[in-house]
């Protein structure tokens, strides 16, 4: 999912709402990313319009009644309880990420929808800032117990725009029955692989397995059809490939060269060789690659971490893992902004606070999404939500996620935690739209296996950037 919220259902999380409001209400005290908005940019409370707080978003990847719907529900009761005339309203925007980004640009420009607070992607992030779409927030929305890397999607020109809610990276999921089969070593998720090292293995499986009587055909897929996942997996190379890699600077301006797009090139060429990748793979999206992989045809996935728990539907632990994406894995995931003309910017600021404060990202982590605090991770404190890790022997309705102790998935506070850490972002301008559409076309011919060389098609690439983000 390439900064989206789509792709397969989880199991939905039913708890009664009061407990949730209890441990939440909890929060109050933890931290300046729990507290009520009291202060600065989009907080001035005493000029709000009560009524209906409306959240546009993309599409909860956690279910009909997915976790983002039941915090905002529990916000709503907590405000019922205290006599306050706010309520907040969640709106799902239909299509895909660039069909929903068209939506709310659409929507914002011309007044058309009445949103409040906008669930954006991490790269729209600079485009809505310095269109003046959205408002600058206070400061302590993004405080120390935001993970760094993710720290950084939630400000534009040395403001903060937009407060962390979910985030996403990059991981490799793996078939550890066909590496059993195969007789090889499994990988450590701990220790993390080389590309060399992942391309050793694909060789032993293309070797030992019997194809006569597996659906396996080739090592590893992604997602490289003609849309964001071809962006993300051409960066993670770009990253992988060359030291300190940026294509723009702090301003967005490009500052990309021919010397390091053909490092770059020459990384990916390698990652979609044919002894390697799946034929389907230069066709694929998120959902085509997840099948490819479920059904048998590759035994290494690149892919998000929302599928971790629709996985463990399918397969036990002995037959998937999940380590750290060799190389460097790009950041996704969605932050919050309030509209520049919501009439109740301070509440809908105060919402956000609500939304993306400590106990609130626990929940999301348990529910399946990636967090964006540290103590999500390291924390002992429970979601309401969960209130412990259900048995997979129970029959229908278990919940079938491995799960740590403290009831987070069990990958989270190692795999997830630590990619997150380590993510690389794709450029952040406010011309992002044009990048992307610039890089996926340009790249077109080497997916196509043509027998241009990497420095022709970096020389390609490198003039069509400068065109697209002039300095």
């Amino acid at each position: 999912m390439a900064g989206t919220g789509g792709g397969p259902v989880y199991r939905r999380l039913a708890v009664p709402l009061s407990l949730l409001l209890l441990v939440l209400a909890a929060c109050t005290g933890g931290g300046s990313g729990d507290r009520d908005g009291d202060g600065g940019p989009a907080s001035a409370a005493a000029q709000d319009v009560p009524g209906t707080i409306v959240v546009a978003s993309g599409r909860d990847v956690t279910g009909r009644n997915g976790i983002r719907r039941q915090l905002i529900d529990a916000w709503n009761l907590r405000e019922q309880r205290a006599g306050s005339q706010f309520q907040a309203r969640l709106v799902e925007l239909p299509g895909s990420a660039d069909e929903q980004r068209s939506q709310l640009l659409g929507a914002l420009q011309s007044g058309s929808a009445d949103y409040d607070v906008v669930n954006l992607d991490v790269t729209w992030v600079p485009e809505f800032a310095s269109a003046g779409l959205i408002r600058e927030l206070p400061e302590d929305l993004v405080d120390r117990d935001v993970i760094p890397s993710v720290a950084g999607t939630a400000r534009w020109d040395g403001k903060v725009y937009a407060a962390p809610f979910n985030s996403d990276v990059g991981l490799l999921y793996y078939r550890r029955d066909y590496l059993d089969r195969a007789g090889v070593e499994r990988p450590d998720p701990r220790d993390g692989l080389t590309w060399s090292q992942l391309e050793v293995l694909v060789e032993t499986l293309n070797a030992r397995l019997d194809r006569d009587t597996s659906a396996y055909s080739k090592g590893w897929t992604t997602q490289l059809a003609a849309y964001e996942g071809r962006t993300v997996n051409a960066v993670e190379a770009f990253a992988s490939a060359v030291e300190d890699f940026a294509l723009v600077d702090e301003d967005g301006h490009y500052t990309g060269t021919v010397g390091a797009l053909t490092g770059g090139i020459a990384e990916l060429r390698r990652r979609i060789g044919q002894p390697y990748t799946l034929e389907n793979a230069v066709r694929s999206d998120e959902a085509t690659s997840l099948s490819d992989f479920t059904e048998g045809r590759t035994a290494f996935l690149r892919h998000w971490p929302y599928v971790y728990p629709a996985l463990f539907r399918t397969f036990t632990e002995e037959q998937i893992g999940v380590a750290p994406l060799p190389g460097r894995a790009v950041l996704g995931g969605q932050n919050l902004g309030v509209a520049e003309a919501s009439p109740r910017p301070g509440k809908a600021a105060e919402l956000i606070r609500f939304l993306t404060g400590r106990q609130s990202e626990r929940c999301l982590l348990e529910a399946g999404f990636a967090a964006t605090r540290t103590s999500a991770y390291e924390g002992g404190e429970r979601c309401a939500t969960v209130t412990a890790a259900p048995s997979v022997s129970t029959g229908e309705g278990a919940d079938p996620v491995p799960r740590d102790k403290g009831g987070r998935p069990l990958y989270a506070a190692t795999v997830l935690h630590e990619a997150l850490r380590d993510a690389v972002h794709r450029p952040r301008t406010p011309l992002y739209g044009a990048f992307t559409q610039t890089l996926i076309t340009e790249l077109g011919p080497l997916l196509g296996r043509t027998d241009r060389s990497d420095e022709e098609l970096a020389e390609r690439l490198d003039k069509a950037l400068r065109r697209a983000l002039p300095d």
